[in-house]
């Protein structure tokens, strides 16, 4: 952090999983300064008291806005909330970060366009893989080397996921992510078209997506997202991205990172770059919330893909995909 700026005073709406290691990480940036947690689940709260986290709590938004400490919110409650906590926050004037995806769909996230500034300078999405230094790398290389023919995204994660996730699908909960990879890596270009196919599974709902985006005859993009990983191989998958030119290549292998444990099934203790020890983070997620610091005090723009409008986008895109595999 330079020299006279004052870290960022944040609060955080969700204490889950996820909340929780924005908790962990923001407690040890020297950028930021946690001055609140928010959740309507008491237990949620009373897990961060275990880890010894002294930390001021609510179960409610409005009397921790009332406090009037933080000028800035990390949301990362469940997806269904985020419109209306985004609401209140934007209207009390806070800049706000939402972990993606924004809604549940276009229509609801537009309900928010009154309250977001122009150039989406209140309001960033969330997006780990954005951050990662790798994918920034791979921004670069594209930008040094010349136009993309083809990229193809593939995340396949465990058929356990049926169950942990009742009603979702790879569609929304993990190829949405290469989705945003694709709008950053196309400058926020919009494909001329979007093709997607589903495939139903037993007892309902689909465990595996193909889609492809064109953007007219210059660049193709292919993604497969599924839930078809045996359990065996562990929880979390894997990932892979691949980027072609004319006469050039890439690949990011994000998931797992290089460290596996094998006991009585495989475990990726990196599946991703987030290592939210309060003493010393680092990773992806650090490396986000340093950006949305950046933003807040005013030393940086949203990143393309993590603006107001790329969320719109990506939920549309979605809206075509689904609209294209009905039609099949």
């Amino acid at each position: 952090m330079s020299p006279g700026v004052r870290p960022v005073r944040i609060g955080v709406v969700g204490a889950g999983s996820f909340g929780s290691m924005h908790v962990r990480t923001l407690l040890g940036l020297p950028e930021a300064e946690l001055v609140a947690v928010v959740d309507s689940n008491p237990s949620a709260l009373e897990a961060l008291r275990r880890d010894r986290l002294d930390l001021p709590v609510f179960t409610e938004l409005e009397p921790a806005l009332a406090r009037g400490t933080a000028e800035a919110w990390v949301v990362a409650s469940s997806t269904r909330t985020h419109v209306e906590i985004a609401q209140r926050l934007l209207a009390a004037s806070q800049t706000v970060l939402v972990e993606k995806p924004l809604a549940a769909d276009r229509a609801s996230a537009e309900t928010l366009r009154p309250l977001v500034a122009a150039d989406s300078r209140n309001l960033m999405l969330g997006h780990l893989l954005l951050f990662a230094p790798e994918f920034r790398k791979l921004l670069e290389q594209a930008r040094t080397r010349g136009p993309i023919v083809h990229f193809h995204a593939v995340r396949h994660r465990s058929t356990e996921h049926v169950n942990l996730y009742p009603g979702e699908t790879p569609l929304e909960l993990t190829m949405v992510h290469d989705l945003y990879l694709a709008l950053a890596l196309m400058q926020g270009r919009e494909p001329t078209t979007v093709r997607g196919r589903l495939m139903p599974r037993p007892g309902g709902g689909c465990d595996l997506v193909l889609a492809e985006l064109e953007w007219g005859n210059e660049t193709w993009g292919s993604f497969t997202a599924s839930f078809l990983t045996p359990p065996a191989l562990g929880l979390n998958g894997f990932d892979r991205f691949e980027v072609h030119g004319r006469d050039w290549g890439a690949r990011m292998t994000l998931n797992p990172q290089p460290l596996e444990v094998w006991a009585e099934r495989t475990e990726w203790p990196l599946a991703l770059d987030i290592f939210d020890d309060p003493s010393a983070p680092a990773g992806w997620l650090a490396e986000e919330l340093r950006a949305f610091c950046r933003v807040v005090r005013g030393t940086a723009s949203v990143p393309v893909g993590a603006r107001y409008e790329d969320a719109l986008r990506v939920l549309d895109w979605i809206e075509r995909v689904r609209q294209s595999a009905h039609a099949h």
